[in-house]
């Protein structure tokens, strides 16, 4: 029987189309998102905006999920490599490098903003230094990335799975709980006036373009989808997967932005790192829930950064190995190569990270969403309209 490829899409334990939905998810799920610091960026400070704009972004990247997938399908390319060279058709000697390279963007952002979201937390949990905290994070995932990928791609699903049940537990009983709040920063919104982190006008222009960003460096991950299209065997599976996908992308993201909207005027908001802990501390339960959420973004932000370190470690690794003659030549000082890329990669995330989650989050994110844009939405929509959608 052929070995499945993720817990996700093995169909002993759900759907297919529920587990594709769900991965889709959960790359969507990051350190940024669990942290808060996305939804503040992108939408709570554009204004009222925010509570509207999470149709379109959703609703894109559903749509554009979609269609990475149909057409994966139907050509049989099941890595980012050969479905970028399949799409561009002719171009591809040069579209399929300028992709390599939004890739190694994306990696690096989001290696950057995980170790941001873990060193951020250990810091206001413990009072310990940012760089220290970090420097604990990345100690963790070079040892992991070295020696233990195969059992942290096993369970990062389930990883991603607590985190957002401990979300849910967070942000439930805190809506409920700081209800006029909510409705009295939605009033204060409505009015013109911006929330504590904005330096925005409230106008919906801006607004509407942050919003198009945030799906811009979103869809940068629509190529960890491919490989486990190799699993489908009917369209209809794919159909009801990006209904799925839109469905609780949408209500998640929805519910977080309301929940956060309890805190967006919130003095020490200006200050703080991690946006969810002010809203656990300045709601109820503080005392038992924000250990929870604490420990769940930091697991989750650790095993997204060593899932991405380890794959750009293994295609370097890989590319240093083609080129020796023998399988004896490839084993002898393969450890070594490894924990060569490793360090390499884990110390760039690492430096990175020190210039702060929202820094990491603002800058970062805005320029994989250019490259995105670049690379992935505009020849989609070119390809979309110039086969009238006949190759998916």
């Amino acid at each position: 029987m052929k070995e499945k490829r993720s817990l996700l899409v093995d169909k002993s334990k759900m759907p297919l189309a529920m587990g594709l939905a769900f991965v889709a998810f959960t790359t969507q799920f990051g350190g940024g998102f669990a942290s808060g610091a996305q939804i503040y960026q992108y939408f709570i400070n554009y204004g009222i905006w925010c509570l509207v704009l999470p149709l379109l972004t959703q609703g894109l990247y559903a749509l554009f999920f979609w269609y990475g997938m149909r057409y994966s399908y139907k050509h049989k390319v099941y890595d980012y490599r050969s479905f970028s060279d399949s799409l561009y058709g002719k171009t591809r000697h040069v579209m399929s490098n300028l992709y390599e390279i939004c890739y190694l963007i994306m990696i690096g952002t989001a290696s950057a903003a995980a170790f941001a979201t873990g060193g951020s937390t250990l810091t206001t949990l413990f009072g310990m230094p940012y760089w220290l905290s970090t420097v604990l994070v990345a100690a963790f995932i070079f040892f992991v990335a070295l020696f233990g990928t195969g059992v942290v791609r096993k369970c990062a699903s389930t990883l991603s799975v607590l985190i957002i049940i401990g979300l849910l537990l967070v942000l439930i009983p805190n809506i409920i709980a700081q209800w006029d709040n909510i409705v009295a920063s939605a009033s204060r919104m409505s009015s013109g006036e911006m929330t504590v982190l904005s330096k925005e006008s409230g106008a919906f222009g801006p607004a509407l373009w942050s919003a198009v960003l945030y799906f811009f460096f979103q869809l940068a991950s629509v190529s960890v989808m491919y490989q486990h299209v190799e699993e489908v065997t009917d369209v209809k599976q794919i159909n009801r997967a990006a209904i799925g996908m839109f469905l609780c992308n949408f209500l998640a993201m929805e519910l977080s932005i309301v929940g956060l909207l309890a805190v967006s005027y919130v003095a020490e908001l200006a200050t703080a790192s991690i946006p969810m802990l002010v809203l656990v501390e300045n709601g109820v339960g503080a005392g038992f829930l924000t250990p929870i959420i604490s420990i769940l973004i930091i697991l989750g932000a650790i095993s997204t950064a060593v899932n991405m370190i380890s794959g750009i470690v293994t295609r370097c690794v890989n590319a240093v190995e083609r080129r020796m003659p023998t399988p004896e030549k490839k084993q002898k000082g393969h450890l070594a190569r490894n924990a060569v890329f490793t360090a390499i990669f884990t110390f760039l995330a690492f430096a990175i990270a020190q210039f702060g989650l929202m820094a990491v989050v603002s800058k970062g994110y805005a320029y994989l969403g250019y490259a995105a844009c670049i690379t992935l939405f505009i020849p989609f929509v070119v390809h979309a309209i110039g086969t009238r959608f006949k190759e998916i």
